[in-house]
């Protein structure tokens, strides 16, 4: 490809303006329905939840709650982080993915973890190369879908001061 002709892929943040192309994502993405609750963890996240677009067209999100640890400690839980099926592969998941990493080392927070379905490869493999590790197996994690277990998976950030 020459130069120039790459394709811009660009974040923007969540707000309630554009909260519907989240959830028309979501809709498309995931075999789970999300209730007013994750929204709200969203938007409360601020800067950990955005929406990725290629040339304009709104195409992943990575959607965050931020969790106070009994230490006081604030970690990271990737809620969701999904990129339609035909744009798969040009590094939007990646580029939303460091996004929060990036985001969680600057603001020293210990740790970022997620669910994820036992089955789905795809997933586990993306994670791994990023240094997520497998921490847990939960039994009978989801009610709908199949299998209904998950692995949790978690990375611990090293602290860096800034």
């Amino acid at each position: 490809m020459g130069a120039g002709r790459a394709v811009p892929i660009s974040l923007d943040g969540v707000r309630d303006k554009n909260l519907m192309q989240l959830k028309k994502l979501n809709t498309v993405l995931f075999p789970v329905r999300y209730n007013d609750k994750y929204y709200a963890d969203a938007l409360a996240s601020g800067e950990f939840t955005k929406l990725a677009y290629y040339s304009d067209i709104c195409v992943g999100s990575i959607a965050c709650r931020l969790e106070k640890k009994d230490s006081g400690a604030v970690r990271v839980y990737i809620m969701t982080l999904g990129v339609l099926a035909p744009y798969r592969g040009l590094g939007i998941g990646t580029k939303l993915l460091n996004h929060v990493l990036d985001l969680s080392s600057k603001q020293n927070m210990s740790e970022v973890y997620l669910h994820v379905q036992t089955n789905n490869e795809d997933a586990i493999n993306f994670y791994k190369k990023f240094g997520f590790e497998i921490t847990d197996t939960i039994q009978n994690y989801y009610t709908n879908i199949t299998p209904p277990d998950c692995y949790v998976l978690t990375k611990y950030i090293s602290q860096t001061k800034k």
